[in-house]
């Protein structure tokens, strides 16, 4: 992240979890007048949830602050993400200072773009309708964004936790817009997929990130930039496994090497199967390798 500077940007305003097609409408937008009036396209966002500090209970999220950035870099190019922490003083801030000294003052925006639910500010008074009226004052362009809908279902990050809760992963992906991912680091595991020829790599669950269906997973690993097959299986591993840790385990297919302490990134496409206990490890081998055999022929289905 950078720290934050003066220069002329074009800045959306948002939490962002998922980076959905509702947030892609607004993200696009501020890419196009960023063009138009020789700016830099950004996004000013939180880096936890501001209902966390609010209610006091954790927020199941889509992604990390980290991934949400990536989304936002990769596939709508803006440029500069800034991530401000959300403490009670940003808590307590009205909302024309938030506008004024943050927005337009540290940030240097020439033109805001925000949906048109967007609350912001202390006590939530910050709406689309002041925010426009405030930025005819300053001298800077407002955008307020409509809703996106498909299917008639307006897209909104808790309809895509439901749907990932659900294991209906290729649903949750037509409202992103995007493959889900999730980045974590490799830590050691009890190497048991060594021993079965099926080595896998061991992923904590990164705090705070709601945990796709358990369930077995078609889905492609990014490995220092180049991409692989790979079946994942997220769950609390039943057939070995008793501490009830939710884990996120690639097998990446057609890779050989050390992952250990590598961070990589998982993008989930389909799911296979839900989790479920076998009555042996070789039940379960033979159930993987189908499994890969199922998640090859996902891939050449859907063109490589």
């Amino acid at each position: 992240m950078h720290t934050i500077q003066t220069s002329k940007c074009v800045v959306a305003l948002g939490f962002f979890d998922g980076v959905h097609r509702g947030h892609g409408a607004l993200l696009r937008r501020v890419a196009q007048r960023a063009e138009e009036l020789g700016a830099e396209p950004a996004a000013l966002s939180f880096a936890r949830h501001p209902r966390e500090l609010i209610t006091g209970r954790q927020v199941p999220l889509l992604n990390t602050p980290a991934d949400r950035a990536w989304l936002m870099r990769t596939h709508y190019g803006i440029h500069r993400v800034e991530l401000l922490p959300f403490d009670r003083a940003m808590m307590e801030m009205p909302w024309d200072q938030f506008v004024t000294d943050v927005v337009a003052g540290r940030f240097g925006a020439v033109h805001v773009v925000v949906g048109g639910n967007h609350r912001f500010g202390y006590r939530g008074e910050g709406t689309p309708e002041r925010l426009a009226q405030l930025c005819r004052t300053l001298g800077v362009g407002c955008d307020v964004m409509g809703q996106v809908e498909l299917d008639g279902v307006r897209v909104s990050s808790t309809h895509i936790r439901g749907l990932l809760e659900a294991g209906e992963m290729e649903s949750a992906n037509r409202f992103l817009g995007h493959p889900h991912i999730l980045t974590g680091r490799v830590v050691r595991g009890k190497q048991l997929g060594r021993t079965l020829g099926i080595p896998t790599a061991n992923l904590a669950l990164p705090e705070g990130v709601l945990p796709p269906a358990f369930g077995v997973y078609a889905t492609r690993v990014t490995i220092e930039g180049k991409t692989y097959l790979a079946v994942t299986n997220v769950g609390v591993r039943p057939t070995v496994d008793q501490d009830g840790r939710v884990t996120v385990e690639p097998w990446v297919l057609d890779y050989s090497g050390d992952l250990y302490g590598q961070e990589i990134r998982v993008e989930f496409h389909a799911r296979l199967r839900p989790e479920r206990r076998f009555d042996g490890v070789e039940q379960l081998r033979q159930e993987i390798l189908r499994n890969a055999g199922q998640t090859r022929a996902y891939f050449a289905g859907v063109g490589g």
